[in-house]
């Protein structure tokens, strides 16, 4: 005889605890979504994003540490002015490492024009770099005299080798999926907004509440208080 009572009391608890995922549903609070999309306006607006500022550094950082390499390879050999003025003025293929430094001012330029100035949203200019990197490092390996003329020998070409196929790595596995990810995510926020907007009616403003005066409210009930004496019969 308990069953039914108590199978109606699990019903109805189930139908309780099921009230607060729809009204979770038509909870959406859309100040709260125009905040998180004024928030990806403000990061259009400051320019470039985190993960490209970072990529813009590496990029940087190559430039300075290949360069930093080439000056210490210009001492070691005797003297900056001296060897500078041989691999440069006298350049020769074989022998020089000014090309080096020059393959790193080259990708320093592409890369800064492509993804920091132009923003650009394609691989295709850090993947003109690394082949054209890629492929002159082989060929001054192959055919230049290198590797007896030290560690230098061994220590730029690998160096920048590395350097370049790093920088591709990052901008195709972490730039450019995250600044898709973050565009994504704005658009899904800003098709939420639109439905709020749709869900939840306007709120209304305070010139729309009518409240009748005082003074008004006085006057009439003072009126049908007299009012009522005046029909009481005089005995």
């Amino acid at each position: 005889m308990n069953r039914v009572p108590n199978d109606a009391e699990n019903a109805h608890s189930s139908t309780v605890e099921s009230c607060p995922s729809l009204r979770d549903v038509h909870s959406i609070n859309p100040a709260q979504l125009m905040a998180r999309i004024e928030s990806y306006n403000g990061r259009d607006k400051k320019g470039i994003s985190d993960v490209r500022r970072t990529f813009c550094l590496f990029v940087t950082f190559d430039l300075l540490f290949i360069t930093l390499l080439w000056i210490i390879e210009l001492n070691v050999k005797g003297g900056i002015e001296t060897t500078l003025e041989k691999e440069v003025l006298q350049y020769d293929y074989s022998s020089s490492y000014f090309d080096i430094f020059l393959l790193a001012v080259f990708r320093f330029k592409v890369l800064i024009l492509a993804y920091a100035m132009c923003r650009l949203r394609h691989w295709w200019a850090i993947a003109f770099t690394t082949a054209v990197t890629s492929a002159f490092l082989l060929a001054k390996v192959i055919i230049s005299q290198l590797f007896s003329q030290g560690a230098f020998g061994y220590v730029l070409p690998i160096i920048s080798f590395i350097l370049a196929w790093i920088e591709t790595w990052f901008l195709d596995f972490k730039v450019l999926p995250q600044e898709a990810e973050e565009e994504n995510r704005f658009l899904i926020a800003q098709d939420a907004s639109e439905r709020a907007a749709l869900l939840h009616p306007r709120v209304l403003s305070d010139g729309q509440f009518y409240s009748p005066p005082e003074s008004v409210a006085g006057r009439s009930d003072e009126d049908s208080e007299d009012k009522q004496d005046s029909e009481k019969p005089v005995v």
